[in-house]
């Protein structure tokens, strides 16, 4: 374990994984989610920037939680986030559907190339089943 500044409040705290932010920040900031998702839900088609506004939360945080897969903008809407590999608009997460069949396809490929061949065995012709005289 050790110990780290929390990446919010700047407090000192025991760090075991993942990101590097204090519990009491944690739950404050699944609290701003919570808000963030409820004003989402009851006013459908509102910009990143008046979500922000009303909640009280930056529009970077926004942006995270969409990357994160948290939240996801509607569809048809002319607002998204950008995939990371061609740039093509998304509704949420980091990269658009084609670049994730083709990530996943080259690392297939990759994980396929290095696995030794396993070349079938030969037979023995003492191990044949069929009768044969001992000497």
């Amino acid at each position: 374990m050790e110990v780290v500044a929390c990446s919010r409040c700047r407090r000192l705290f025991n760090y075991i994984s993942g990101p590097k932010t204090c519990p009491n920040c944690l739950e404050a900031q699944e609290e701003e989610f919570q808000k963030v998702k409820k004003y989402i839900q009851e006013n459908k088609g509102s910009t990143i920037g008046q979500v922000a506004e009303e909640c009280d939360v930056s529009e970077k945080q926004i942006r995270e939680w969409v990357r994160q897969e948290r939240l996801e903008f509607a569809e048809g809407s002319n607002i998204g986030v950008n995939c990371e590999k061609c740039g093509q608009m998304i509704r949420s997460g980091r990269f658009c559907d084609k670049c994730k069949a083709a990530m996943t396809n080259s690392l297939n490929e990759v994980l396929e190339s290095g696995k030794p061949k396993v070349e079938p065995k030969k037979k023995d012709p003492k191990d044949s089943p069929k009768m044969r005289f001992l000497s």
